[in-house]
């Protein structure tokens, strides 16, 4: 301020134009010009509490279905990896498409495109939830018990199934509207939807779970239908904020019409990236047939300890989610490298973050176990496969980052083939350890085995994948 005030006042001759003031410094962008690893944890941090919140629900839901009952317990290990594949595939795969083609499109300054690119997006989210309606209310009790499912736990799952699944469109609209609120770095909103998604679930799935004052017990199905009336409500408040033009993306219907070229932005990302939660699932489900051999408290036992685990990766989740919009802005600009230091950085922030929660699980497995069950059976089931696995859910946190990263840089291939490697290596293991009449524990080390082989291979699939425009070199971009 000095230097202004003494400044002396320029004498302008006649023949002379006034001196030009100096131009302005660009607007600068967080997400393309600052830190990289304390920008990643801001945006980080509002997903972490939201999945928080969602880890709240994990537990109250599998406390509250807990007290109905093992086979309830072991029904909603059963339907658990289904309504996971759904849940991950339209918010994480399919969403993190949709974030990537947004960041992509404002990091060029083409906000017209983005615009334009969500309502294409909603039309996928459409499609996709009428899709897995009508598959899982015609194939789904077929499937379960497929699965293993006999008895009280085939007809639990099943009741569960159709309620959760017959609003199979709301939670993918929601996703998708969280995800288009994600594409422009805008992590609060869709991370403060989920936590109040969260209460409302816990409190209604509670409530029509297990019946409360006038209110009758509805069981599994109760449950599930608290959870679409919660998501409903996220669906509600984003849709508004959408239309009404707070957001940098804008839902404009006048003039609109369907491009391919905005479908293939979005799918040639999404699609790809829903193979990932698919092999996922198969994992799981072939996990949990072939421990469905060693009776029905071995199957609970091992989705107390998976739910930790789903628990636990979340965080990764929340790192790698974090990270899209950040490298989908960096390579939209242009900037190659940045995009690549962001991918590393956040894939080494989630390994250890899984890495130390895992590892103190493995040591005092009580503190999760005892949360669910008192059956003693289950707790020996649950904290075997804890000891065993969970030092290990670091490798599967590495991964998911690293697959979001992918998404952000429209390189999704990678990771999803190291996915692919994890389940083929799992369905030989599993044969091979049939073949030979093995126990649940080697089961257990087969699948933390395969978590190290994930892991390794994602990392290896960044590392060696051209990020740059085609033609270009990697070590040149």
């Amino acid at each position: 301020m000095s230097e202004l005030g003494v400044a002396e006042i320029p004498v302008v001759q006649a023949d002379q134009k006034p001196p030009q003031p100096p131009a302005k410094d660009p607007i600068r962008n967080p997400l393309l010009d600052g830190p990289i690893l304390s920008t990643l944890l801001k945006l980080a941090a509002p997903n972490v509490v939201a999945l928080t919140a969602g880890t709240c629900v994990a537990i109250a839901e599998t406390s509250y279905i807990g007290r109905l009952g093992v086979e309830p317990l072991a029904a909603m290990a059963l339907v658990f990896p289904l309504v996971i594949l759904m849940m991950t595939m339209s918010g994480g795969a399919m969403g993190g498409g949709v974030a990537s083609a947004i960041a992509r499109a404002l990091g060029a300054n083409d906000t017209a495109r983005a615009s334009t690119l969500a309502l294409h997006a909603l039309m996928i989210g459409l499609c996709f939830g009428l899709v897995f309606m009508t598959l899982m209310l015609v194939f789904g009790p077929f499937l379960l018990a497929t699965l293993g499912g006999q008895g009280r736990v085939l007809s639990e799952a099943i009741g569960y199934s159709q309620i959760f699944f017959a609003g199979a469109v709301i939670p993918w609209i929601m996703n998708t509207l969280a995800a288009l609120i994600r594409g422009t770095g805008n992590m609060r909103l869709p991370s403060a939807i989920i936590l109040n998604s969260a209460l409302f679930q816990v409190l209604l799935g509670g409530v029509l779970g297990l019946g409360f004052g006038p209110v009758p017990q509805f069981g599994m199905r109760g449950v599930a239908a608290g959870t679409l009336i919660a998501f409903s409500i996220g669906v509600i408040i984003m849709g508004w904020y959408l239309l009404s033009g707070r957001s940098r993306v804008k839902l404009k219907f006048k003039g609109f019409r369907f491009q391919r070229a905005m479908f293939y932005d979005i799918l040639k990302v999404g699609a790809v990236a829903c193979f990932s939660p698919l092999q996922v699932v198969l994992t799981v489900t072939i996990f949990t047939h072939l421990l469905a051999n060693f009776g029905t408290e071995v199957l609970a036992g091992y989705g107390i300890g998976a739910r930790l685990e789903f628990m636990l990766t979340s965080l990764a989740f929340a790192v790698g989610i974090a990270s899209v919009p950040m490298i989908g802005m960096a390579i939209g600009a242009g900037r190659i490298a940045r995009a690549r230091r962001i991918a590393w950085t956040a894939g080494g922030v989630s390994f250890a973050m899984v890495g130390v929660f895992g590892g103190f699980f493995a040591v005092f497995p009580d503190i999760w176990v005892n949360l669910f069950t008192d059956n003693a059976a289950v707790r020996a089931a649950s904290r075997q496969y804890l000891s065993t696995a969970a030092p290990f859910f670091a490798f599967v946190g590495l991964s998911i980052s690293l697959y979001f990263s992918s998404q952000g840089a429209a390189k999704v291939l990678g990771p999803v083939l190291a996915q692919t490697a994890r389940l083929a290596f799992v369905v030989v293991g599993g044969w091979w350890l049939m073949a030979q009449g093995a126990t649940g524990t080697h089961f257990f080390w087969l699948a933390a085995a395969s978590m190290i082989l994930l892991g390794g291979l994602a990392a290896a699939a960044v590392r060696f994948t051209n990020w740059g425009p085609r033609g270009i070199p990697a070590a040149a971009a």
